[in-house]
């Protein structure tokens, strides 16, 4: 059970039952996420479903939530258990549920299926995730017991309507008790970033010709991640030494890290079920040289005019291709692109002749998922013709419109692998710079800096700790 006050919780429970009665009533369940078996009897690290955990604070596995639209809501949870208790931890139990979380009623597991299909009698519409695995066909075995009922007068719902919508809108926007929680997890991220940074130049202080595995440097992180209280990563790791940072969602192995390369890390850690993602790229011993230095540059150029675009009103894509404009005119300006072949900037962009050396989003929602819920497009305009990113086009509605509460990433990067015609100087260079931003009613504040961005400032950083 999470110590949060049941407050915020019951607000948004609330909330889900005034949008179901605007549209006509019914009842929504919500399962939480299952047990995953890792092999033989162990299981894999228990995590709660984003959506249960949203609407209840409650972190246990086997539970379900009933909300119907006049407001009255049931738990089923776990019973105590005093055997199981001794092997796997307390159990919060249905007597003492209400009381702990807010809820009108809780229930025993094992009554699941009848709770359910009483829950579920009269009711005009049912209300679930189409998404969620076996959902659907569990559901068509209660409505089948309520439709078994209708000689006593008993109706079962005729409709069913996808709540995984609903929930994304409400979940998109923060409230100021999530965005305290995340701007926790981004600083204790940040400090883990930092810890990183130390480690590697401190070692590399001792002994030039070091070269340190890149699961050592992932330890760093989670230590940081755990001795300040986090559950532990929000998504797996990347520590990438040299070359390896040229490979997007690279896992971190054994390569080593040697003087002269630069340390791509991409980490964030989940603390009270709330992400951060944080990325920096710093030079193994401290130092860029001259080509990291001068790509480097053009990436934090990038973020910084993303950053701006990132205001209430403007468009989520416009950070995107704010970045994009800095990016590909760095590539021409480097010498990464011929502007003999490829054209002025315009020219570039228009072909998606960057996406050589940047294949990627520039951000993305941020939230209790890493990669969080939440429409990329503006729901109530018509669909028009625009660049698809790719040199052509498509026919769709424009990017959503960024409001106050919101909460993004901004993660330009570069990544040049050995090619003909690209400079030799840059071969195997790769640099991500992400930051977790917070729109805000004046434009955005970026809640993860508490590691340096500026190159001489990461210089600075590794200088003190050698």
């Amino acid at each position: 059970m999470s110590a949060t006050s049941p407050s915020p919780f019951a607000a948004r429970r609330a909330r889900i039952a005034a949008a179901m009665r605007d549209a006509g009533g019914g009842i929504a369940i919500v399962p939480t996420a299952p047990e995953r078996q890792r092999n033989s009897d162990n299981d894999h690290p228990y995590r709660h479903g984003s959506d249960f955990h949203y609407l209840t604070g409650f972190a246990e596995p086997g539970a379900w939530l009933a909300i119907a639209s006049d407001g009255t809501t049931t738990l089923v949870c776990r019973p105590k258990d005093v055997e199981r208790e001794l092997w796997d931890g307390i159990r919060l139990g249905p007597d003492a549920a209400p009381a702990a979380l807010g809820v009108d009623a809780a229930v025993a597991l094992d009554q699941l299926d009848e709770t359910m299909v009483e829950r579920l009698a009269d009711q005009p519409a049912v209300w679930w995730s189409f998404d969620t695995p076996g959902l659907g066909a569990r559901l068509d075995g209660w409505l089948e017991r309520v439709r078994a009922k209708s000689r006593m007068g008993v109706v079962a719902p005729s409709i069913q309507r996808d709540l995984a919508p609903l929930l994304a809108a409400m979940r998109v926007r923060k409230d100021p008790s999530e965005i305290a929680t995340m701007r926790r997890a981004a600083t204790i991220s940040a400090a883990a970033h930092v810890r990183a940074m130390r480690f590697c130049a401190a070692r590399f202080g001792r002994d030039p010709g070091a070269a340190i595995p890149e699961y050592e440097i992932e330890a760093e992180l989670l230590h940081e991640f755990r001795r300040s209280g986090a559950e532990g990563p929000a998504y797996g790791s990347i520590v990438a030494a040299g070359a390896n940072a040229c490979i997007l969602h690279y896992s971190p192995g054994a390569t080593p890290l040697k003087t002269g390369e630069l340390c791509l890390i991409d980490a964030g850690c989940e603390l009270d079920g709330y992400a951060s993602d944080v990325t920096r790229t710093f030079p193994a011993d401290g130092r860029f040289s001259a080509p990291q230095r001068e790509l480097y540059a053009i990436v934090e150029a990038a973020q910084a005019g993303a950053v701006a675009a990132t205001r209430p009103g403007a468009r989520l894509r416009d950070a995107h291709d704010a970045a994009v404009r800095v990016l590909a005119q760095g590539m021409l300006d480097s010498g990464l692109l011929d502007r003999n072949a490829v054209g002025d900037v315009d020219a570039v962009i228009a072909s998606a002749a960057y996406r050589k050396f940047y294949m990627h989003g520039t951000g993305h929602w941020l939230g209790r998922d890493v990669h969080d819920v939440g429409d990329y497009q503006q729901a109530d305009e018509a669909p028009v013709e625009q660049p698809d990113g790719l040199g052509g086009t498509v026919v769709k509605k424009p990017s959503r419109k960024l409001e106050p509460g919101m909460v993004v990433t901004i993660e330009p990067g570069l990544y040049v692998r050995p090619a003909e015609g690209v400079p030799e100087r840059f071969w195997n260079i790769g640099i991500r710079i992400e930051d977790d931003a917070v729109v805000t009613a004046a434009g955005c504040e970026l809640i993860s800096r508490g590691v340096p961005v500026a190159a001489t400032e990461i210089e600075a950083l590794m200088r003190a700790a050698r």
